[in-house]
């Protein structure tokens, strides 16, 4: 008899560059902007200085606008 299939669960990481370490292992991250989970395997942007991942690079370009708007 086979186990029950563990539920997901969310890792945690520490990004750097051009890598991540996994702090905590899981299957998945949270994008900072939209809430959205992101397959590890699947992970392609990351903000080392804020220590955040996102969806995509319309959620990273909107993060990086909100985070600079005190700099223009």
């Amino acid at each position: 008899m086979n186990p029950p299939h563990a539920p997901h669960r969310e890792a945690v990481l520490h990004y750097g560059t051009p890598d991540f370490d996994v702090v905590q292992p899981g299957d998945f991250v949270r994008c900072a902007v939209s809430g959205a989970t992101i397959p590890l395997d699947a992970l392609t942007y990351w903000n080392v200085a804020l220590q955040e991942a996102y969806a995509s690079a319309e959620f990273m370009t909107r993060r990086w606008v909100e985070t600079h708007k005190a700099e223009t």
